[in-house]
């Protein structure tokens, strides 16, 4: 079988002062996932982002950490995925998710941004909203007024652990995803 090309993003906002935050919980899971892999991050400027590639379950994998702010995600990922031709059915995109319960996390392919403001630019940007997610669940504050200084401060240490683990869980299913077996890794990952 030929190997793929893969951009595989995570959402957060770059800077020292939201690495910890639970709106950056997609960098969280490159990280891990840059780890596993063996490959480190460097800044593209052309790309505004930081980037690792490598090769991952047999696929050619770039992994993309945009150096914008959350509503300007799409800006990163179109210019990857445009330079390299990737196609959107092969973009993965991580990202945290209000409407699930803390450590719960659900792969689906398309859909709506659900209010996420950067999964609204990259669909903007990329034309198409038929990506997959990696949706993590971090939770809601109980009233939308908190929202914002909820996701943007950081969880409880149990809350993180709960976070850290939906993160393992989803990485044991990602050959799955990238050889295209998108029923074992969301039967899988949805029983956890």
């Amino acid at each position: 079988m030929a190997m793929t090309n893969w951009l595989i993003a995570g959402l957060g906002n770059p800077g020292p002062q939201y690495e910890q935050t639970r709106h950056n919980v997609g960098f969280w899971y490159l990280d891990q996932l840059a780890h596993d892999a063996g490959v480190n991050f460097t800044v593209e400027k052309r790309y505004h982002a930081q980037l690792a590639q490598g090769q991952y379950a047999g696929h050619k994998v770039f992994l993309l950490k945009p150096l914008v702010f959350m509503n300007r995600s799409g800006q990163s990922v179109a210019a990857l995925a445009n330079f390299y031709k990737i196609p959107v059915t092969n973009i993965l995109i991580i990202h945290d998710d209000l409407d699930l319960p803390v450590g719960t996390a659900r792969l689906k392919r398309g859909g709506g941004h659900g209010g996420h403001n950067g999964l609204r630019d990259i669909a903007a940007r990329l034309g198409d909203k038929d990506f997959l997610r990696y949706r993590l669940g971090i939770g809601h504050p109980g009233d939308s007024s908190q929202v914002t200084d909820y996701v943007l401060s950081k969880p409880s240490q149990p809350d993180r652990q709960l976070i850290l683990s939906a993160i393992d869980n989803s990485l044991r299913v990602l050959p799955d995803v990238l050889s295209g077996d998108l029923e074992k890794a969301m039967n899988w990952l949805h029983s956890q």
